[in-house]
């Protein structure tokens, strides 16, 4: 079931992604070669928690962790870990936080230490694919709208976007309907309302789009090794146009 959102909610929802927009900010710094996905996880969560927060992933689905730190060609669902990140890295990092009961969600790469031109490219076609699907966000618009949007422009760019995981519905819990595909045709699906409040988190690879799942049953790797990136906001559906709940500001530059 589709819940609408009241101005009230949304305003919550605001202010708990305002708090998620923060740790993301704080992590920019944070994150460097020698740092260890788990101390992010110690982190993030203390950081959420010391804000009066709740770190929403844990227990959902019996998720034992505050953050999925993917990283490389892990496209989604990384566990946190002891090793130690190295120079040239890709990590993602994806959370959610209820704050007073309201839930966001918003996941952003990060390269440690320096980048490379490839890495370069990726992130910045799936931080436009991301703003590109955004924009389609508006009353009276079709789901289809929104992945097509995604996906002729990744494509375009010789990456690709993933299918198996897509955005979807979020609060009062972290999963709802309507399901939100990166890839897909215009004028097709669902049609948005004022009120819906909805991820947008494309997941965009270098190879191929096709996964294969790791034993532990959460995480999930490109299929060729390729590199994966993802970034992802939460918004809500308006009259006046979608407003992004977890912004940083970024989008500004868009």
């Amino acid at each position: 079931m589709i819940t609408l959102k009241s101005p009230r909610e949304i305003e919550m929802m605001d202010e708990s992604g305002e708090l998620l927009a923060d740790v993301h900010r704080h992590l920019r710094t944070f994150i460097k070669p020698g740092v260890t996905s788990w101390d992010i996880e110690v982190f993030v969560r203390d950081f959420i928690e010391s804000h009066g927060g709740i770190a929403a992933q844990i227990g959902f689905e019996d998720y034992k962790y505050a953050t999925c730190c993917s990283i490389n060609d892990e496209i989604c669902h990384g566990f946190p870990r002891k090793k130690p990140l190295k120079d040239g890295d890709l990590i993602k990092v994806d959370m959610c936080i209820d704050l007073k009961g309201a839930v966001s969600d918003s996941c952003w790469a990060y390269v440690v230490g320096e980048s490379t031109p490839e890495l370069d490219h990726l992130m910045e076609v799936t931080r436009k694919a991301l703003y590109l699907g955004i924009e389609q966000a508006q009353v009276g618009n079709r789901i289809g709208d929104i992945g097509h949007a995604i996906q002729t422009y990744v494509e375009s760019e010789n990456l690709s976007v993933v299918r198996d995981f897509v955005g979807h519905g979020i609060g009062p819990t972290i999963h709802e309907s309507p399901v939100i595909p990166h890839y897909g045709e215009a004028g097709k699906g669902l049609r948005l309302k004022e009120g819906m409040v909805i991820t947008i988190e494309p997941m965009v690879n270098t190879g191929t789009w096709r996964m294969k799942m790791d034993p532990n049953g959460w995480t999930a790797y490109t299929l060729d090794g390729g590199i994966s990136c993802q970034f992802e906001h939460t918004l809500a559906i308006t009259k006046d146009g979608p407003k992004i709940l977890t912004s940083q500001g970024e989008e500004l530059t868009y």
